[in-house]
């Protein structure tokens, strides 16, 4: 069995500091529930994956949340930009010696385990696997070794960064598939469609 890890990248939940562009529309606090409740999804449909599990916080470890210190290993994320903090994460995965690497976020309420187990089946045929997000970016990367050219210089949080980062491993010849689309949860016209699709 290859070492597989998965990466969970998370925002410290402070009211103010998650969910910004949804805030504009329903308050911070309003803002912060929601991003609790995507907290509490990522977490349920990451627990009993079979890989290692490590949560990347924004700015310090959050103990007792929905991350069960018994499923899943907590670290802080460094670096200057998102790029940068991506990269050292996967850096320090593979420097641990794990094979198949695969980053999420906590904007996915659709993630789910067999999407995540899907992701590695790909990494034992393809160098890279990739979840695009509806919007353009995307909610889920995978990787069997470090490609720093998917970390710099790209516009992070637009609509360009899938197909950037598409086009950059075409032209570094590197294999590549993709999984299905995903929207992520960014604006209230988002988060109400997802209740929709729930009840």
């Amino acid at each position: 069995m290859p070492k597989n890890a998965l990466l969970i990248f998370v925002k410290n939940a402070v009211a103010g500091k998650v969910k910004t562009r949804l805030a504009q529309s329903i308050g911070n606090e309003a803002a912060l529930e929601i991003y609790l409740q995507l907290l509490e999804i990522t977490a349920s449909q990451t627990k009993l994956l079979a890989a290692d599990k490590l949560v990347w916080y924004s700015e310090k470890i959050t103990v007792g949340d929905v991350f069960d210190e018994a499923y899943f290993m907590k670290k802080v994320q460094n670096g200057n930009d998102l790029g940068e903090k991506m990269e050292n994460a996967f850096v320090h995965a593979f420097a641990e010696g794990y094979e198949n690497v695969v980053i999420v976020g906590s904007d996915c309420a659709e993630i789910s385990k067999s999407v995540l187990e899907e992701a590695f089946v790909q990494l034992e045929k393809y160098d890279v696997v990739m979840g695009p997000a509806e919007d353009g970016g995307y909610y889920l990367l995978g990787m069997k070794k470090n490609l720093p050219f998917l970390f710099k210089n790209i516009p992070w949080s637009t609509s360009k960064v899938a197909e950037i980062s598409q086009r950059l491993l075409r032209q570094n010849s590197v294999s590549y598939t993709c999984l299905s689309s995903l929207p992520d949860i960014d604006t209230l016209e988002d988060w109400q469609n997802w209740l929709r699709q729930q009840s």
